[in-house]
């Protein structure tokens, strides 16, 4: 069966390159790449490379990077690996939140388009603050966060630490899975001291993520065993999961601006089709800092949960929110963090577009869910209004 796939945010199909890369070390080079024997050194080497293919991508070096199971696990090293208070914003993911939420902490807003609250950032430092974990862009509205203007009050905090003789260190920590593919995601113009990246965001295998790190910066243990990966995280490496990242990556940086180009085209086309067919309909993030690809739009009067079942009857698949959200049940607490009532935020559709998306598909999606929604309006006799 042929579905119209609308939901890429939560994961992208593998490219048969990166398959391509990853097989041979699934089969003829399946060695252990600890092993002291020649085939498996030639797949240590190789190894190494891909995290080298990597680093240069994002302006690093390979043994600045810890290979992890995905960027859930990235996130907890990153921050369970720093004592002391910490912040994050409060449409961060669940996996940086609930983490945060752990020890001393604080959340702070953002404004109405998902943008972070910078006075409420800068208020909320205190002078024991160790770390602050803000994502490069959300995972579910798309607002792009201004990561290079919180370094730079990062940067100015350290220093006025300094001449007040508080030695108390102060990190930055950014999720970029979401914007990889999308966004410069290059550590030394982003200004972080810490970033998580997700291959399976980006046309690459699941389960593969990566934590840089800085130099300098102290991390604790978190698997313990033979050593691999810094010492961090140990464990037979995943040869075939990181080759196939460093594909994944290489390929996304080689058409990354092209393909957001093409993307925002698409993506402000179906918003504007949506919005002549429903002018009450609310659209979500800042549209100046969103990401190409997203779209999220939510209707008055509407069960967002319903037309996700009508539309899937028709092959098309969109999302009411981030995956781990809509499985809970739960009210998006990104929504809510943007002021969105509950009533509105039912009635939301997370619409992402990716590789296999093109005018066609996107013109019979938007068909299909002006029916969807004009349909449930009927049914429950109400209306969206001019």
């Amino acid at each position: 069966m042929n579905f119209y796939y609308f939901d890429y945010a939560a994961a992208t199909p593998l490219d048969e390159r990166v398959l391509s890369v990853m097989t041979p070390y699934f089969t003829d080079k399946f060695y252990n790449p600890s092993s002291p024997y020649l085939p498996a050194v030639g797949v240590r080497h190789d190894y190494e490379q891909a995290k080298k293919v990597i680093a240069q991508i994002i302006g690093a070096t390979g043994d600045e990077i810890i290979m992890t199971a995905g960027a859930t696990e990235s996130i907890n090293i990153a921050i369970n690996s720093i004592a002391g208070h910490k912040i994050c914003s409060a449409i961060e993911h669940d996996s940086v939140i609930n983490t945060v939420k752990s020890g001393d902490h604080t959340i702070i807003p953002v404004l109405q388009d998902g943008r972070i609250d910078i006075k409420a950032l800068k208020s909320s430092i205190r002078d024991d603050t160790k770390l602050i974990s803000v994502a490069l862009a959300n995972h579910e509205i798309g607002t792009i966060q201004p990561i290079k203007e919180i370094a730079h009050l990062i940067k100015d905090i350290l220093k006025s630490r300094i001449e007040s003789g508080n030695k108390t260190g102060l990190l930055l920590h950014c999720d970029a899975s979401q914007g990889c593919g999308m966004l410069d995601i290059n550590v030394g113009r982003l200004g972080v001291d810490m970033l998580t990246l997700n291959a399976a965001k980006i046309y690459g295998p699941k389960q593969v993520g990566l934590l840089w790190v800085r130099p300098g910066v102290s991390l604790k243990t978190h698997v313990h065993g033979g050593g691999q990966e810094l010492g961090i995280r140990s464990g037979t490496e995943n040869v075939a999961g990181v080759i196939g990242f460093a594909e994944a990556i290489r390929l996304a940086d080689k058409r990354r601006k092209g393909e957001s180009k093409r993307l925002s085209q698409l993506r402000d086309y179906m918003e504007e089709r949506l919005m002549q067919e429903f002018p009450s309909a609310i659209f979500s993030g800042n549209k100046k800092h969103k990401l190409p690809n997203f779209l999220h739009v939510s209707f008055p009067n509407i069960d967002a949960e319903r037309l996700v079942f009508i539309l899937e009857n028709k092959n098309i698949l969109v999302a009411t929110g981030s995956a781990c959200a809509a499985k809970k049940g739960l009210v998006s607490h990104v929504l809510t963090a943007i002021g969105m009532d509950e009533s509105l935020a039912n009635g939301s559709l997370r619409i992402t577009l990716g590789r296999d998306s093109d005018r066609a598909k996107c013109d019979f999606a938007i068909s299909e869910i002006v029916k969807a929604v004009k349909l449930e309006l009927t049914r429950t006799g109400n209306e969206i209004h001019d």
